[in-house]
């Protein structure tokens, strides 16, 4: 029964301790991402997930990797569910060998684009897409303690290891650019030391571009430190110093990327939405001239799609959200800022890889630049993010009760009029309040962003 086998589990986590975020479950290994949490996330994962298939399992470089893995394994084949390990493999590796193979569902070891001494767990369902809330749910309520409507588990499941399935990955991403060629394309890849080292180097290559590698093997106490794409300096020095024809970062996962131009300048997930959402637009494959972004997006790239006849639509932050709505709106394309960029055509996955190889040979086929391409993209407003540190979960995701910070949100939307605006926000997957300003005016930007933050951290952390 599965009441006899929660035992072996360890002990029920107390409610609300571990919680779904933005992006699964993420903390700090030792503390808040365990052995013990591993096992029974496996355990109850493999109860809620679809009966029918195979669980696919996949991870970064992390290294406290294997040790999460054969956490989950144990949990998932205590479910009575078969587990098929694909080892180190970008994220997007996971829903592509779940629609593959009919398989009930995946999960991915990795924090994204946290330090080293951080990892997470990823949940996908059996079509390849993020659990919904209500699935998320099933699983925390197991994590605190025996759901009485489950039956039991009827025999315990199989591991098998499969690194064949990255290659099933590998084919996909070169077919994704339907023939074209790269030969003699200057490219610089920032691997970041994590799960873009798995292939990137490779399909790259073999599309013939003439490639110089960044942080290219795999290494769990290097992953994102000073690279990647939340550091993009030894990306834009390697570009400018070769006389690359564009760089590309990924994050430790290889689910999201950056891209800097011939130039050294930073193309991010809007220009890049905004840029082939113009190739589809041309194409006409781009429905409705709709392109889902979240509440992160530049309001200049609304402001020029909107100008193109186009349709901005805005969700939540997290590639979750840009999905549910490209599925409710039959969007063809969409993404965030930050550079998880999903199309409907390549599986609604968000996927570095993809996403640079669909960037290269779009430019390519147009016989002209990354840089010329940027020059022809919108201009984007001021903008800047400041995080601030809030430890305390309830201050943070109540913030808006708060009264002095949220008067003084107020107070900077109508001092900009209309020119600019505010978003602040609890990050799903770290103790950070994001607070954000974009304006016409960098003024404007510098002062309320300054003035906004510290606000929230003289309020939010007094004792």
């Amino acid at each position: 029964m599965a009441e006899q086998a929660l035992p072996m589990l360890g002990t029920p986590l107390a409610a609300g301790r571990v919680q779904f975020g933005t992006d699964g479950i993420r903390g700090r290994v030792g503390s808040v991402i365990t052995p013990a949490l591993a096992l029974q996330v496996g355990y109850w994962c493999g109860r809620v997930l679809p009966p029918q298939g195979p669980i696919v399992l996949g991870s970064d470089s992390r290294s406290s990797g294997p040790m999460l893995l054969a956490a989950l394994a144990a949990g998932l084949t205590a479910a009575g569910r078969d587990v098929l390990e694909l080892g180190l493999c970008p994220t997007p590796a996971v829903p592509g060998a779940i629609r593959a193979l009919g398989a009930a569902g995946g999960l991915m070891v990795s924090a994204s684009h946290n330090p080293p001494h951080d990892n997470g767990i990823k949940v996908f369902g059996s079509g390849g897409a993020k659990l919904g809330r209500a699935e998320q749910a099933a699983i925390e309520a197991g994590l605190c303690g025996p759901s009485p409507d489950l039956e039991a588990v009827p025999a315990n499941g199989c591991l098998t290891r499969r690194p064949d399935l990255l290659e099933a990955y590998r084919e996909r991403l070169l077919a994704s650019v339907a023939g074209t060629r790269l030969d003699g394309c200057r490219v610089v890849l920032d691997l970041c030391w994590g799960s873009a080292t798995s292939c990137g180097e490779a399909v790259f290559r073999e599309l013939g571009a003439a490639v110089t590698v960044l942080h290219g093997e795999p290494d769990g106490a290097r992953i994102n430190q000073g690279c990647g794409s939340t550091h993009l300096e030894p990306l834009r020095a390697a570009v400018l110093e070769q006389g690359a024809a564009m760089g590309f970062a990924f994050d430790g996962d290889a689910d999201r990327m950056l891209a800097v131009d011939g130039r050294g300048r930073v193309v991010d997930g809007d220009q890049i939405l905004y840029l082939w959402g113009q190739a589809l637009l041309a194409e006409g494959a781009l429905p409705g001239n709709r392109i889902v972004a979240t509440v992160m997006s530049n309001l200049g790239f609304e402001r020029a799609w909107q100008a193109r006849g186009g349709v901005l639509e805005r969700t939540a932050v997290g590639d979750q959200h840009v999905h549910a709505a490209m599925e409710e709106l039959g969007a063809a394309l969409g993404g965030e800022q930050s550079g998880h960029i999903l199309s409907a055509r390549h599986g609604m996955s968000g996927d570095g890889l993809l996403t640079a190889l669909q960037v290269a040979s779009l430019v390519q086929g147009r016989g002209g630049s990354l840089a010329d391409w940027l020059d022809s993209s919108f201009a984007p407003y001021p903008q800047k993010l400041v995080n601030v540190t809030v430890p305390n979960r309830e201050r943070r995701c109540a913030w808006e009760a708060c009264g002095p910070l949220r008067e003084a949100v107020e107070q900077a939307e109508a001092a900009m009029a209309g020119c600019g605006r505010v978003l602040v926000r609890s990050s799903g997957t770290e103790p950070l309040l994001r607070v954000m300003v974009e304006a016409a005016d960098q003024a404007d930007v510098d002062h309320w962003s300054s003035h906004l933050a510290a606000l929230a951290d003289q309020h939010l952390n007094a004792v």
